[in-house]
């Protein structure tokens, strides 16, 4: 399978790359250099002279691009995956957040994703939609890179001298190489409509918890962590029953 993944030059999708190299398939990047996502005209030519297999859209870009790329696929019966968030769920009311819960977003970036969402859903009724939370990485020489908490609170440790973490604050969260396990497993699958993917939705580790367990697992002696409860959300993503389910983080930091 030649599988087109964009955002190669990001932080998740480098992972699903190598998962899916290592299963055997062919990855194809988007140069958009090359091909502006903005011009959507150039994208389907370039679609239809590339002819993946199957796409999995965890580039940024505008929700028209979004809704391009799922109606080729859905033309051409590739099955297609895009990576949304946690974030289309705002705080109050609060979660845990279940794949039927109204998406009331207050912030920006979440009702970007909202817009994507829909772009897509309209686009490609057989499209699948994988929301997802904070990722965790450590990289392979454990220094933290690019979007994912271990990195965040790096920089917020080495910003202010100490990382706050609420105690109200349970997060959406998963290990990078499960989350991109799970994406290459939805693709392989043709899964269609939206799936939650959250290694937290059982273990219910609060932030504070969850920012402890990181420091020894990873060896961050230096860090200074002050428990507040100023933030409060139970942002889980829930699975639906019979859903994919991403490894515990309590198996992970224990590894």
């Amino acid at each position: 399978m030649q599988l087109l993944i964009t955002g190669l030059n990001g932080t998740l999708a480098p992972h699903l790359a190598r998962a899916a190299q290592a299963a055997g398939h062919t990855v194809l990047g988007w140069d958009r250099r090359q091909v502006p996502p903005e011009n959507l005209p150039a994208c389907r030519a370039w679609l239809d002279l590339a002819t993946p297999d199957a796409i999995a859209h965890l580039g940024f870009g505008a929700e028209a691009w979004a809704g391009l790329l799922a109606r080729w696929a859905g033309e051409h019966g590739a099955p297609f995956v895009f990576t949304s968030t946690a974030m289309v769920f705002d705080h109050v009311p609060d979660g845990p957040h279940r794949v039927e819960d109204a998406r009331n977003a207050r912030d920006d970036y979440g009702q970007y994703k909202i817009r994507c969402e829909d772009a897509v859903r309209e686009a490609n009724p057989q499209a699948c939609m994988a929301r997802i939370g904070w990722q965790i990485d450590a990289g392979d020489d454990g220094a933290a890179q690019g979007n994912n908490m271990l990195a965040a609170l790096d920089a917020e440790q080495a910003r202010d001298g100490r990382i706050r973490a609420s105690t109200a604050w349970v997060p959406a969260c998963s290990f990078m190489p499960d989350t991109a396990a799970a994406l290459l497993r939805l693709i392989e699958t043709r899964a269609q409509g939206t799936v939650h993917l959250d290694s937290n939705a059982d273990d219910a580790l609060s932030f504070l918890a969850l920012a402890q367990q990181l420091k020894r697992r990873f060896a961050r002696e230096h860090w200074q962590i002050e428990a507040h409860a100023e933030y409060v959300h139970d942002q889980r993503l829930l699975p639906a029953a019979d859903g994919l389910r991403l490894p515990g983080l309590h198996a992970r930091l224990a590894d």
